[in-house]
């Protein structure tokens, strides 16, 4: 049986600096709480770094590439060779994560974790298992070594980016198919139905959504109640998901922070949160996605994105696009001024001016 905790040693987040933290926070010139969900990144990344002074080192995004045997079912409106074909496109740096990471000057990998070609001509992390899983309507869709691998390799990669002194760290993937393999990872690990969590991925259309849903329905049937989260992994989940789940727990076990895209890196992040519970201490979840079971899997989770865009694009965009608010959530309350240091009138109990 896969144990997580003889490969990750990750503690809760040490609170012994809460009640300063908090108070640096609520000592800016501004009313208590006016700065929303910044006021809550602040207090959780000064925990993670111990540190009433953090910082923000060497933004990273790994992200993860793998093919999925499910689509031979037609579940995507697209073909599998989109995904070795968005590959290139990360490479030619024409994709919109590109783009978002070179603005925010973000550093990105791109890892082969098991797509379906032959990619080592390409200059990216080759750490392929391989070349796409089985589909899971008829079988597990890894073995429990090839989900092992795949942990692990997601865990090495976090570590070699923590010592390059990372201390800030998000998971992009890409995978044609990934959004059916995400919903029965959920549905199977909240006991939540399909119709409840399955979406449209890349757009499907009416009849398309009824069929995946079918599928789906199928796959989960065929393989009966699981409750091992590991089990749950290898069944339905796919190289790329399984190296973010290596990826965040190993992040977590380094106290990095850890930005949490959208409903695939979410899928990742719950069974990485039901192997070792303390991870959930390091993650901050960058957005809803507009990919319908979204929300029910952060109420799952009970956590609070950042923002809603509607995006439903994967790639790791909505990290790249939320990174601004991280460094905000820093910004303020490292340099904004205090009552006391800006000579600013605090409020009393009683309500009135201290002036």
């Amino acid at each position: 049986m896969f144990d997580a905790q003889k490969l990750f040693t990750v503690h809760a987040v040490d609170r012994k600096l809460a009640e300063a933290i908090q108070h640096k926070i609520d000592q800016k010139t501004k009313p208590t709480g006016a700065l929303g969900v910044l006021e809550n990144v602040a207090l959780q990344i000064a925990l993670i770094q111990k540190s009433l002074t953090p910082t923000l080192i060497k933004p990273h995004l790994l992200l993860f590439a793998g093919d999925h045997g499910i689509v031979a079912e037609g579940v995507s409106p697209f073909p599998q060779v989109v995904t070795q074909q968005m590959v290139q496109n990360f490479v030619n740096g024409g994709a919109a994560i590109n783009v978002f990471c070179k603005q925010h000057n973000i550093a990105i990998d791109v890892v082969d974790a098991g797509v379906n070609a032959d990619l080592s001509g390409l200059p990216i992390t080759q750490a392929k298992v391989a070349p796409g899983t089985k589909n899971f309507l008829n079988e597990a869709a890894m073995t429990a070594a090839q989900c092992e691998q795949a942990i692990a390799r997601g865990a090495m990669l976090a570590r070699a980016t923590h010592e390059s002194r990372c201390n800030v760290i998000g998971f992009g993937e890409m995978g044609i198919g990934n959004t059916s393999s995400a919903t029965a990872l959920f549905s199977a690990l909240s006991c939540t139905s399909v119709e409840d969590c399955v979406g449209r991925g890349t757009g499907l259309d009416n009849k398309g959504l009824l069929h995946k849903t079918t599928v789906l329905k199928a796959a989960l049937a065929k393989h009966g109640t699981l409750t091992d989260p590991f089990e749950i992994l290898r069944t339905f989940g796919g190289f790329e998901i399984a190296m973010m789940v290596g990826a965040i727990l190993a992040a977590c076990e380094q106290n990095m922070l850890v930005l949490v895209d959208g409903f695939i890196a979410s899928s990742a992040a719950a069974i990485a949160f039901a192997l070792e519970p303390h991870a959930r201490d390091y993650c901050v979840f960058s957005h809803l996605s507009n990919e319908s079971g979204h929300k029910k899997m952060l109420d799952y989770l009970q956590v609070q994105p950042l923002v809603s865009l509607g995006l439903r694009l994967g790639e790791g965009s909505g990290v790249a696009v939320t990174y601004p608010l991280i460094e905000s959530a820093v910004l303020f309350f490292n340099e904004m001024a205090s009552f006391d240091s800006a000579g600013v009138s605090d409020k009393t109990t009683d309500g009135k001016s201290n002036a």
